[in-house]
């Protein structure tokens, strides 16, 4: 019985560990989270106007050419389709 009891401390000293972690985690509040959320948006590093603009010009002609390549990919499909059901 020594030796079950030895390997049940352990597992004992885990649970309350972690149910004082948890109790942590409850008793932040909002000034907590809005004090961490400012911290983390100190440390993001925002783009340049440059950068912002090249990129968002870069974004909007990708999407351009993908909805030009699914349009004439549809109407492939749809002069096939007719050409086979026809």
């Amino acid at each position: 019985m020594a030796k079950d009891e030895q390997k049940e401390q352990p597992k004992e000293q885990k649970k309350e560990q972690k149910q004082t972690t948890e109790d942590k985690k409850v008793g932040s509040g909002a000034g907590e989270f809005l004090k961490g959320t400012r911290e983390e948006l100190d440390k993001v590093v925002w783009p340049s106007r440059q950068q912002l603009i090249s990129e968002s010009l870069a974004v909007l002609l990708m999407v351009t050419l993908s909805a030009t390549t699914v349009y004439f990919v549809d109407n492939l499909f749809n002069w096939a389709a007719g050409q086979v059901f026809r």
